[in-house]
């Protein structure tokens, strides 16, 4: 066992590279991983099947001879209005849609993989003896918030996600996988942080969708997240009224957690909201040339409106491409569906026009999704 002097010199070096927190924790079979079998047995998992990788319930399955599992939080909260606050719904009478905080910038995995591979990097000058080591950000077999809960960093809340007392749980998850054997952060029984959701219950209650089969256990098949970026045909209709503006992810469960109202905001450039370069919309529409198009609470229009080269050539360093091209107009369209707009207005003429267009297209999911809109605002 490597003294516990080289984990806090590990938790020093990962504050160096801009992490918040950083744990140390054993490569074990924790009790939240042997309750994925009945998780997925129930449906929970829709057609997210990567999860049914057996390698997600052992960390030494995903990597063979780990001892170690060093995990790391970086925050990536903004002061822009959250989601479920008014301001962030004050316009100029264009319809809007919510892209989920997390993706509002570059892509998190990249920005994390780098800090992490940094800190690897570390290792390698402190320990000399051959070791294995590697790092994952969503890219591996593993339930990185099950891990990082053990690791001392915080408590799985009701809304199944990592809370932390200081952060709340506006923050992305790394981890580095290792053969060395390292101290974990918890000394021998001491327990993870005590979980502090108490009574609470706003995101239960909060979700539109109600994707929580009960406290701590989340339907995926119905959370707005899920439906907007890993589902990949048409939406059930019983869903798209509750989706409201959202077209990529959701945030209410987080917006609405008392943990989260006083979480710090992050100086990482990169987690600030992108703003991309647009061309008019159409000349003989009368639109003025946009100087570019915030992804907070960008215009619908806009996006219904992407070609699938516009979207790759948009979207290529961003979280979004996950939703892919079908899959955002697909949200945009159920989006305007739910925009109430006047139709005395020129917006209206416009977005009618293009969903019309819309509901010619060869996609079935786009399609069908903008015949759904024009029934809702004709």
């Amino acid at each position: 066992m490597i003294r516990n002097a080289d984990t806090t010199w590990i938790a020093d070096r990962a504050k160096s590279l801009g992490f918040d927190r950083c744990g140390v924790v054993r490569a074990e079979n924790f009790p939240e991983l042997e309750r994925m079998p009945e998780w997925l047995a129930k449906g929970y998992s829709g057609e997210m099947h990567y999860l049914a990788d057996p390698r997600r319930g052992d960390p030494q399955r995903t990597m063979p001879g780990a001892r170690s599992v060093i995990a790391c939080l970086l925050n990536y909260n903004t002061s822009l209005p959250l989601s479920t606050d008014s301001a962030a719904r004050q316009g100029d009478g264009d319809p809007r849609g919510w892209i989920s905080r997390y993706a509002w910038g570059g892509d998190y995995h990249e920005v994390l993989l780098v800090r992490l591979n940094k800190l690897v990097d570390f290792l390698r000058e402190r320990f000399q003896g051959p070791f294995a080591a590697r790092a994952y950000v969503d890219t591996g077999p593993l339930q990185e918030r099950v891990l990082a809960k053990h690791a001392g960093l915080g408590w799985l809340g009701k809304n199944t996600l990592l809370l932390n007392e200081k952060l709340g749980s506006f923050f992305f998850l790394g981890v580095i996988l290792t053969t060395l054997d390292l101290e974990p952060t918890l000394a021998a029984g001491e327990l993870p942080p005590q979980d502090l959701c108490g009574n609470c219950r706003q995101c239960l209650d909060a979700c539109p969708t109600q994707a929580f089969a009960e406290p701590y256990v989340l339907d995926g098949r119905k959370c707005i997240s899920y439906l907007t970026i890993e589902l990949r045909g048409s939406i059930p209709e019983e869903f798209r009224e509750p989706m409201s503006q959202h077209v990529f992810g959701c945030d209410i469960c987080q917006d609405v957690c008392p943990w989260n109202q006083r979480a710090p905001d992050t100086a990482i450039e990169e987690f600030q909201p992108r703003v991309l370069p647009v061309p008019p919309i159409m000349p003989t529409q009368g639109s003025l040339p946009s100087a570019g198009e915030s992804l907070f609470f960008p215009r619908l229009e806009w996006l219904a409106s992407l070609s699938e080269a516009e979207f790759r050539e948009a979207f290529r360093a961003s979280p979004i491409k996950r939703t892919k091209w079908r899959g955002l107009v697909r949200n945009a369209c159920i989006a305007l569906g739910n925009s109430g707009l006047r139709r005395s207005s020129a917006t209206h003429a416009r977005i009618i026009q293009l969903l019309e267009r819309l509901s010619s297209s060869t996609e079935e999911t786009i399609s069908e999704s903008a015949q759904w809109a024009l029934s809702r605002i004709q």
